[in-house]
């Protein structure tokens, strides 16, 4: 074999190896473009959704402090985490938009009760906490975790009772699971723990009858397996009759 033939292979490797000492330069070089955000950065943050209460310039600069690197170095996955643990939020969608573009799509809580003062439920009987927004909204109270039972309380009971044109101001349920109603016009009611439905049911079929006493009402206890107490208004203190 001559000199020439022996140092071929050599050349060979000499070769592969320059070619994968630059490959490795080269994608070092590529990588540290794309984390630099001066080079790729995040130009346009896209929000879309039907907003009342969000803030979205407030969401973006969270956006912006949370990620300061550039479009390719961006966790949608942390993002996402992050808008979804905002009060206001419900659900959050995020995807990358090539070259320079976050598209985020925002589904806003609908906050249909206020819940123990301090939080709010959501149509679902999930709590979030909302400080500081007041909507007029009716006020739940209940022991942790009756969340859900006591938005379905509610809710049949405002269907009942929206045949007499009465709405629900404050309604209370106890640790023993009793329940107890304030309506807008001031009437307090007093279901207990059993049947309450039908219990409502009975006030409701007496309503027309107790608008036409002399004097308002005060309250109503309807824990009576037949029958109901009224409580009337008047200048000293409330009298009580049983029906």
């Amino acid at each position: 074999m001559s000199a020439q033939q022996r140092q071929a292979p050599w050349g060979g490797i000499a070769f592969l190896v320059v070619l994968v000492v630059m490959l490795i330069i080269g994608g070092v070089h590529t990588y540290n473009w794309m984390q630099d955000e001066q080079q790729a950065p995040v130009q346009v943050i896209d929000f879309s959704g039907q907003f009342e209460q969000l803030d979205v310039l407030r969401l973006e600069r969270l956006i912006r402090q949370s990620q300061p690197g550039s479009f390719f170095a961006l966790d949608v996955n942390d993002i996402h985490q992050l808008l979804e643990d905002q009060a206001w939020v419900y659900r959050a969608s995020v995807r990358k938009q090539w070259p320079n573009r976050l598209k985020v799509y925002l589904v806003e809580q609908t906050p249909v009760a206020r819940w123990n003062e301090d939080l709010m439920l959501n149509p679902y009987g999930e709590s979030f906490n909302a400080e500081g927004k007041q909507l007029g909204l009716p006020r739940l109270f209940g022991p942790g975790g009756s969340e859900k039972t006591a938005l379905e309380g509610f809710n049949a009971m405002q269907k009942l009772l929206h045949s007499r044109q009465l709405q629900i101001k404050e309604l209370s349920l106890s640790e023993r699971f009793a329940w107890q109603v304030q309506l807008v016009n001031g009437i307090e009611i007093n279901l207990g723990r059993q049947e309450f439905i039908d219990r409502l049911q009975r006030f409701v079929d007496i309503y027309p009858l107790l608008t036409e006493q002399p004097k308002a009402v005060s309250y109503v206890d309807l824990r009576y397996d037949t029958g109901l107490a009224v409580g009337w208004q008047n200048d000293a203190d409330n009298s009580q009759s049983k029906s």
